[in-house]
């Protein structure tokens, strides 16, 4: 029977890979599941990889080289997110073993994320929401719609798209930067990088965390803001200097910002910034509902089922070079 390990941990098994593709995984193979409560370092990993032919990962196990030269019988890799950059696919290479990844799911759940904070921030109602838990009386402000307000959406991929649609529903002006993407849906304006930060009231980040986008919102970009306009990173903490975004928070030079992503640990916000007054902040749950969860976990669960059927599955990112998965799977191209 087939040896698979399952890295997440307890609490994160519970929400990331739920029962159903569990029950579906350990129908393929012997499983092992991860006791551990917190991530496992690499000595745990190897020494509970042992002797597995496939490691079923989540977004946190990372796979260096070491992993890779010390499991042997070690065939294939199924990252159950779609973020790779924690896993040495080079290495993996190197020793034959496959890398997949699975595909996003999570469009909607982000995209109702973004239009909730875009709300929240609108009308303040986290802002008063704390006020009242902590037996103050909240101060009484003003609010916006978000009908007839200009939404700037910085990369227009999977969830970029769905947010367009959803935020055309509500009458919103849709502008729209990624030099990777053409445009041709009726209701968006592809426009410059430069015209989206300077112009719109919602400044929504979801370019991909790639070289070029590093720091991609630094202090040159946040002073470029309306003032009161907002700023709304749902992508990756890399691509936002911290220290600019908490200068232009201080300085009033934006009118808030809604976080749920950063540097901190699992790519959560930091510390600093989502205790400040003019941060609403969540621990990267943008993507974490039953429907987005479910739809990264069975993409894997597919992944063993076609690897053990000897198929290539989908989602593979080196098969040219993953010689052992092959070997050990009999992996026919059609």
């Amino acid at each position: 029977m087939t040896e698979i390990f399952l890295t997440h941990a307890p609490g994160v098994r519970a929400n990331y890979y739920a029962k159903q593709p569990l029950r579906q995984l350990q129908a393929l193979g012997n499983v092992r599941l991860n006791d551990s409560p917190d991530p496992l370092s690499l000595e745990q990993l190897v020494d509970r990889a042992q002797g597995c032919s496939i490691i079923v990962a989540s977004r946190e196990a990372a796979a260096p080289a070491e992993l890779f030269e010390r499991l042997p019988q070690l065939a294939a890799i199924c990252r159950v997110a779609v973020d790779i950059r924690n896993i040495d696919v080079e290495a993996a290479s190197r020793h034959g073993v496959l890398v997949t990844h699975a595909t996003p799911g999570f469009d909607r759940s982000v995209s109702e994320w973004v239009i909730g904070v875009m709300i929240d921030l609108a009308r303040g109602i986290s802002r008063a929401a704390a006020d009242y838990w902590q037996g103050r009386a909240p101060q009484v402000l003003m609010g916006r719609e978000l009908r007839g307000a200009t939404l700037g959406i910085i990369g227009y991929g999977f969830i970029g798209k769905c947010l367009a649609d959803i935020a055309r529903l509500l009458q919103m002006r849709v502008w729209v930067n990624d030099p990777n993407a053409r445009v041709d849906e009726p209701g968006i304006e592809q426009v410059s990088f430069e015209q989206a930060v300077g112009g719109a009231d919602y400044v929504v980040c979801l370019a991909p965390a790639v070289e070029r986008t590093y720091n991609l919102f630094g202090r040159e970009a946040f002073r470029a803001m309306r003032p009161g306009a907002f700023f709304i990173n749902a992508s990756r903490g890399e691509l936002v200097d911290d220290a600019a975004l908490l200068e232009a928070l201080e300085q009033g030079l934006i009118g808030g910002c809604a976080l749920d992503v950063g540097r901190a640990p699992d790519q959560m916000p930091g510390p600093l910034l989502a205790a400040h007054p003019k941060v609403i902040a969540s621990p990267h749950i943008g993507g974490l509902t039953p429907e987005a969860s479910e739809h990264q976990a069975m993409d894997t669960v597919r992944q063993v089922q076609a690897l053990l059927a000897g198929r290539v599955p989908q989602g593979a990112v080196n098969l040219a070079r993953a010689d052992r998965a092959r070997d050990v799977f009999r992996l026919q191209s059609h």
